[in-house]
C-alpha cells in the first residue's frame, strides 16, 4: 500500500491556519517589513554580483520566497538571491557568455531552473543526506575565500574603474592597482560614506534599515548633484511591473555547458540552506526541519521562479536571522515580505534610477565580510590540524583555481580524509579493571589487568573493503607478536563494528584460518544484529560458543566459569529473530 501524507506534511503552511491569530499576524508583519527593507537593496546588489541587471534580483525575491513560504519546513527561513550563489553563477557562466548580455541572462535563468529540477529529484529520492558530504572545514574555507573574492569583485564599483572582461582574480587585482590613478573620486566617496553609514547604524541598532536608508539618501543626493555627469555609475532605468512569464532555454547544448556550474551551485546551495535551517531549528525548538522537504521547497521555488525570470536563489543567513530576531512566528512572514517586494516592483522601481552602483557594492561588501571565518581557522589550528588543512586547501584552491573548482577540491579532500580515517581504524587492546566486570584500553587505564593466555581487541570501525586488509594484518600481527607468545585465544570486541561487507567477511575468515594455523582460537563478542546476520548467511564462525553478548561473558566462558556465563548467542538472521 502506498504511503500517504497529510496535506500539512506536504504543505507545512497549512498547519498555521487553525492557530493563526492577531498576535502572530502582528509579529509576522513586523518581521516581514524588517526583512523586506533589507531584501530589496540586497536583491539588487546580488543581481549585479551575479552579472545581471538589478531587476532580476527583485524577481528572485518574489516567487522563490513565496513558494518556500508554502512548502518549507522552517518558518523563519528567508529565501532569495544570496552572495555566494551569485558569485558561483558569475564564476561559472561568465566563461560561457559576457555578463549582462541577453545570452548570459538566459543561461543564468536556465541554470536556476535546472538546479531546481535537480533539488526536486533529490527530494523525491529522499537524498537530503548528501548535504553531509560537504564538511564544515570545507564550508568555512569556501565561504572565507568567497568573502574575499566577492569583496575584490566589488572594488571596480567602489573605485569606479571599469574592468575588461574575462580577467581572473589576480589579473583583476593587478589591473585595479595599475589603473588606480583612473579612479573616480566621487564614486570612492559615495562608497566609503555608505559603508561607514551602514556600519554605524548597525552598531547603534541592528533593527535600523541602514542599507535601505543608504540607498534612499545616495539616490537623492546623486539626483540633486547630478553626479552621473561626474562619472558616477548609476543603476539607470529599472523596469517596473511584475515579471513576465518566459520559457527558459532547455536545449541539450545549453544543459551540457551548464553542468559544471549546476553541480557546484546545487551542492553549495543545499548545504548553505540546510545549515541555516538547522541553526534556526536549534534556536526555536518548536519544530523539526525535514531536509527532503527543504529540498522540495527550494527546488520548486527555483523551478517556478525561472518561469518568472528569477536567477538561482538560496537561503540567506542575514535575512533569516533578521526574520527570526524580529519575532516571526510562522512562514506567513515570508508571504508578507514577498508581497512588499511585489509592491516595490509595481510602484517604486523608478526611484532606483539614480542609485549609485557604488552603494550596492558597499552593501555587498558589508554583507559578506562576516563570512570570513578567521575564528574557526584559529580554533581548528589549535584542536584539529587535519581539518585545518582541509580548510586551508579549500581556501587557497578557490583563489588558485577558481571558486567552483575550489569547492570540488575541498569536497574531494574531505572524502579522502574520511576514507583515510576509516582505512586506518583505531584498534585497542583491552584489559579488565580489578573488582569490576568492565574492560578498558590498556594504554589509557593504568589499573587494567590483562587476561591470561588471551588477547582482547576492540575494533572501532565498520569492517569494509577499505580497511579489511588492515584489519586482518594488524590483528594477526598483534596476536602472534613475540610479546604475546603465550596467547592462545583472541577475543574480538565487535561492539563498535556497525556493519561488515563481503570484503570484511573474507578478511575475518582469513584471520580465523590464520589464527587457527598458529594455534589460536578466535571469539567474538558484542556483535550487533546486522553483523551477526552477515556472519550467519556467510557460514562464518557459526559455532555456538564463538559468539557472546559481551567481553565479560566471553572471558567467563574461555576461563571455564560456565556458571557465570550463559551469554552465548547463536547467529540468527532477521527472519529468525
Amino acid at each position: 500500500m502506498a504511503r500517504t501524507y497529510p496535506k500539512e506534511h506536504i504543505i507545512p503552511i497549512i498547519r498555521n491556519f487553525n492557530s493563526y491569530n492577531k498576535s502572530k499576524f502582528r509579529c509576522d508583519l513586523i518581521a516581514s517589513i524588517n526583512v523586506a527593507v533589507l531584501l530589496v537593496p540586497q536583491a539588487m546588489a546580488y543581481a549585479l554580483l551575479a552579472g545581471v541587471p538589478p531587476i532580476y534580483g527583485l524577481y528572485t525575491a518574489l516567487i522563490p520566497l513565496l513558494v518556500y513560504a508554502f512548502l518549507g519546513s522552517t518558518p523563519q527561513l528567508s529565501v532569495g538571491p544570496v552572495a555566494v550563489s551569485a558569485l558561483l553563477v558569475l564564476a561559472g557562466i561568465s566563461k560561457l557568455a559576457e555578463p549582462g548580455t541577453e545570452q548570459y541572462i538566459s543561461l543564468v535563468i536556465t541554470c536556476g531552473l535546472l538546479i531546481g529540477i535537480i533539488q526536486l529529484v533529490l527530494a523525491l529520492l529522499r537524498m537530503g543526506f548528501l548535504a553531509n558530504f560537504l564538511s564544515h572545514p570545507v564550508i568555512s574555507g569556501f565561504t572565507s575565500a568567497a568573502a574575499i573574492i566577492i569583496s575584490i569583485t566589488q572594488l571596480k564599483d567602489v573605485f569606479g574603474i571599469p574592468l575588461p572582461g574575462n580577467l581572473n582574480m589576480l589579473e583583476s587585482i593587478s589591473y585595479l592597482v595599475n589603473n588606480f590613478g583612473e579612479r573616480n573620486s566621487a564614486t570612492v566617496i559615495i562608497a566609503l560614506s555608505a559603508m561607514v553609514f551602514i556600519f554605524i547604524l548597525k552598531k547603534i541598532n541592528k533593527a535600523i534599515p541602514g542599507s535601505l536608508l543608504a540607498v534612499i539618501i545616495a539616490s537623492i543626493f546623486t539626483y540633486y548633484m547630478q553626479l552621473q555627469n561626474q562619472g558616477v555609475d548609476i543603476v539607470n532605468r529599472v523596469p517596473g511591473g511584475l515579471p513576465a512569464i518566459i520559457l527558459p532555454d532547455l536545449s541539450l547544448e545549453t544543459i551540457r555547458i551548464l553542468i559544471p556550474t549546476l553541480i557546484t551551485v546545487t551542492i553549495v546551495g543545499i548545504v548553505e540552506s540546510i545549515s541555516i535551517a538547522k541553526a534556526l531549528e536549534s534556536k526555536h525548538k518548536e519544530y523539526t526541519i525535514r531536509p527532503n522537504q527543504e529540498l522540495l521547497a527550494l527546488g520548486t521555488g527555483k523551478i517556478l521562479g525561472a518561469f518568472f525570470q528569477a536567477i538561482p536563489s538560496s537561503a540567506s543567513f542575514s535575512r533569516s536571522a533578521l526574520n527570526s530576531d524580529s519575532g516571526a512566528k510562522t512562514s506567513f512572514s515570508s508571504v508578507f515580505a514577498a508581497l512588499i517586494v511585489a509592491l516595490v516592483l509595481l510602484f517604486f522601481t523608478p526611484l532606483f534610477y539614480y542609485l549609485p552602483k557604488a552603494v550596492l557594492a558597499a552593501i555587498i561588501i558589508l554583507s559578506v565580510i562576516s563570512l570570513f571565518d578567521y575564528k574557526e581557522a584559529k580554533n581548528l589550528w589549535k584542536t584539529h590540524r587535519k581539518d585545518f588543512g582541509v580548510m586551508a586547501v579549500t581556501f587557497l584552491s578557490c583563489f588558485a583555481f577558481g571558486i567552483d573548482h575550489g569547492v570540488f577540491i575541498g569536497v574531494a579532500l574531505s572524502v579522502f580524509a574520511m576514507l583515510l580515517n576509516t582505512s586506518k581504524p583505531h584498534i585497542a587492546v583491552l584489559g579488565k579493571i580489578p573488582g569490576t566486570n568492565y574492560f578498558r584500553n590498556l594504554d589509557r587505564f593504568e589499573e587494567t589487568e590483562e587476561i591470561e593466555d588471551a588477547l582482547i581487541i576492540r575494533f572501532d570501525e565498520q569492517l569494509y573493503f577499505g580497511n579489511a586488509a588492515e584489519f586482518k594484518q594488524r590483528i594477526f600481527k598483534m596476536a602472534t607478536h613475540a610479546e604475546n607468545e603465550k596467547v592462545n585465544k583472541v577475543l574480538l570486541d565487535a561492539s563498535n563494528m556497525s556493519s561488515i561487507d563481503s570484503s570484511g567477511i573474507h578478511a575475518l575468515r582469513d584471520l580465523d584460518n590464520s589464527l587457527k594455523a598458529s594455534g589460536i582460537d578466535l571469539y567474538m563478542c558484542g556483535a550487533h544484529g546486522p553483523v551477526r546476520d552477515m556472519l550467519k548467511v556467510s557460514g562464518l564462525m557459526t559455532e555456538h560458543d564463538k559468539h557472546h553478548i559481551n567481553i565479560y561473558e566471553c572471558v567467563c566462558f574461555i576461563e571455564g566459569k560456565k556458571e557465570l556465563s550463559g551469554g552465548n548467542i547463536a547467529l540468527q538472521t532477521n527472519d529468525e529473530k
